[in-house]
């Protein structure tokens, strides 16, 4: 596998990249469409509702994890999870600035 180079990027480049990604898989999609509609941490519940084996949620879940859009607390022997709501809120501004971009009318291309 051939090396990203994303030290090149800005860090803004890197985290719209980064939150692409996230969004990039169904599964991930639909664990945080789950954890809205619940407003509340979850433990067990992701695979019964999403229907994918354990460890593969468990990736999904760390992937979240990994960029902050998630949060896990440690309840007895579970890993429970909620939104982190305050990268999310983040997250939305660096997406919105970036897809709120538009075409200067003048330009005549293609």
């Amino acid at each position: 596998m051939g090396l990203t180079k994303s030290e090149i990027f800005t860090e803004e480049q890197n985290q719209i990249a980064n939150i692409a990604k996230a969004f990039g898989h169904p599964a991930r999609v639909a664990i945080l469409q789950y954890l809205f509609k619940i407003n509340s941490c979850i433990c067990g519940d992701l695979v019964e509702e999403i229907g994918l084996a354990q460890p593969t949620i468990s990736q999904h879940l760390k992937e979240l994890k990994n960029i902050g859009l998630i949060k896990g607390n440690i309840e007895g022997t579970s890993i429970c999870y909620c939104i982190n709501k305050d990268n999310w809120s983040k997250m939305k501004t660096i997406v919105s600035e970036f897809l709120n971009q538009d075409l200067n009318e003048n330009i005549n291309c293609c």
